[in-house]
């Protein structure tokens, strides 16, 4: 009799540790399924940029470009000399994936030239953000930083006087509308066309500007600096071209520089793309 009652105690037992087991199977499985959940509710990343590397910034102008933009280049007598200034001089940088650039500086008989080639790789570390978008947001920075005037009322811009505003920032100033205490009242139409002045550019990237500054007449030489930048997705690109002439009554021409400045940016775009 006594076995007979120590064998349901047994199997009372054995029941009790088998539900236990089920319990917590059962609880695992609910754990599981909650954190599926929560990554089934998680906003999809932003889309990541084109680009996840970059060109060479020192290769980005060839010998013509050079030639054109640094004409001192040419009248190097060495020839060593001479290859060592087309290959341009690379800036520091610590990860040529995100930024790379380049500078060139020749001297001639008549001006100092000097060229700055910078590309910048946005990257977005916001999950909610794209490479491009945040990109988009640093270019409109620099736009801003760069003050352009309104643009003139008139396409063909022969006819519009620019305001004062316009007037300080204006590429065409001569040296002479300086020495006025009113640049404004002193400037003419015909010295600053609307299509030399500081602007947005169209066709060029994703979206372009350039800009136009001439140094102050009372410096010993005026140096004019025309700077071109544009965005093409998440990568920025600055071009700066710079002349200072050896005369100080010399003025370096602003349409020859922007026509320069452009035709590389666009070289540079179209290899982008």
């Amino acid at each position: 009799m006594q076995r007979k009652a120590y064998v349901p105690g047994i199997a009372v037992l054995l029941a009790a540790l088998l539900a236990g087991c089920t319990g917590g199977s059962g609880s695992g499985g609910s754990a599981d399924d909650s954190k599926g959940s929560d990554t089934g509710t998680t906003a999809p990343a932003a889309q990541p940029g084109k680009y996840r590397t970059l060109p060479e910034a020192c290769g980005a102008a060839g010998h013509d470009s050079l030639d054109s933009l640094l004409p001192g280049i040419k009248q190097i007598a060495d020839a060593e000399t001479r290859e060592k200034a087309y290959e341009g001089e690379a800036t520091l940088t610590y990860d040529t994936d995100r930024r790379d650039g380049c500078n060139w500086k020749v001297e001639s008989t008549s001006a100092t030239d000097h060229l700055f080639v910078d590309f910048e790789r946005v990257v977005s570390y916001d999950n909610a953000v794209s490479d491009a978008s945040k990109a988009e947001t640093i270019f409109a920075g620099k736009e801003t930083a760069a003050d352009l005037p309104e643009p003139a009322d008139t396409s063909s811009g022969s006819s519009s006087s620019p305001t004062s505003s316009t007037d300080t920032a204006t590429p065409s100033a001569s040296p002479s509308s300086s020495t006025s205490s009113s640049p404004s009242a002193t400037a003419s139409p015909s010295e600053t066309p609307a299509d030399l002045q500081p602007r947005t550019l169209d066709g060029l990237g994703d979206e372009a500007f350039l800009n136009d500054k001439l140094s102050p007449a009372s410096s010993a030489a005026q140096q004019r600096t025309v700077t071109v930048v544009f965005r093409t997705s998440n990568v920025i690109v600055t071009i700066e071209y710079a002349e200072q002439p050896t005369a100080s009554t010399d003025s370096p021409d602003s349409k020859e520089m922007q026509d320069r400045a452009r035709k590389l940016a666009q070289k540079v775009a179209d290899t982008l793309s």
